[in-house]
């Protein structure tokens, strides 16, 4: 069983908690930069105030003192789940899981919008890309591991390569969520919900497809009953 993470990828609150009003049970909500710029810190209380999980994620990628006082920050909102970037290292991930206590911090490995090929060409090796970006996925989630991380956030086509790093009761956030027959948008490594979770997925993000149906309670019923 995974949880199902509904993306609020919307420009404002009031779209956003009109949505969440919508979807029955719904635990948890992702606030990413749109509508944090938009609406700040009243959009965690507003949602937490609705008894929804908060996944804040801002993918901070900093110095380490920058980054630990954003994580302190996030912590005393009431934020249950946020994300950094891996490929600021170890100092920085370490100082971030300090600075967590009970929030859950998770570490960015490769987007999802990334092929192999533009992956590899972003970071200057542009021969890399007929192995996948699955090396560098499996890289960069030891390092958030070891670094004292609660997990990472991957593709749904690297969970089989990771799930033993994270650990059974490590999590794993996978976005890329597209039910069957559903349009890809811009992402490029995707999978249906079902699979993913088989798989071991523990929180699976899904947007698009529910903020943007004719019924976001029925596609977000599909994707519950898909994780169970």
């Amino acid at each position: 069983m995974a949880e199902v993470v509904v993306a609020l990828d919307l420009p404002s609150a009031d779209e956003a908690l009109r949505l969440v009003d919508l979807l029955p049970g719904l635990r948890w909500g992702k606030v990413g930069p749109m509508l944090f710029l938009e609406s700040g810190p009243t959009i965690v209380r507003r949602l937490k105030e609705r008894g929804v999980r908060v996944f804040l994620d801002l993918k901070w990628h900093d110095i380490p003192h920058a980054v630990a006082g954003a994580v302190r920050a996030a912590r005393e909102l009431g934020v249950d789940l946020a994300t950094v970037h891996t490929l600021g290292g170890a100092g920085m991930m370490a100082r971030a899981a300090e600075a967590a206590g009970p929030m859950r911090v998770v570490g960015v490995t490769v987007l999802t919008s990334h092929t192999p090929a533009d992956y590899w060409r972003a970071i200057g090796r542009d021969g890399g890309a007929e192995g996948g970006v699955g090396p560098d996925v499996v890289r960069l989630a030891r390092e958030a591991m070891r670094a004292g991380l609660s997990g990472v956030v991957a593709s749904p086509l690297e969970i089989g390569e990771i799930r033993h790093l994270v650990g059974a009761a490590g999590v794993l956030v996978v976005p890329g969520i597209r039910p069957g027959g559903m349009a890809a948008d811009d992402q490029r490594r995707t999978m249906d919900p079902r699979t993913a979770a088989a798989a071991g997925a523990t929180h699976l993000v899904i947007g698009r497809p529910i903020t943007g149906a004719s019924d976001p309670r029925a596609v977000y019923e599909e994707v519950c009953e898909a994780a169970a």
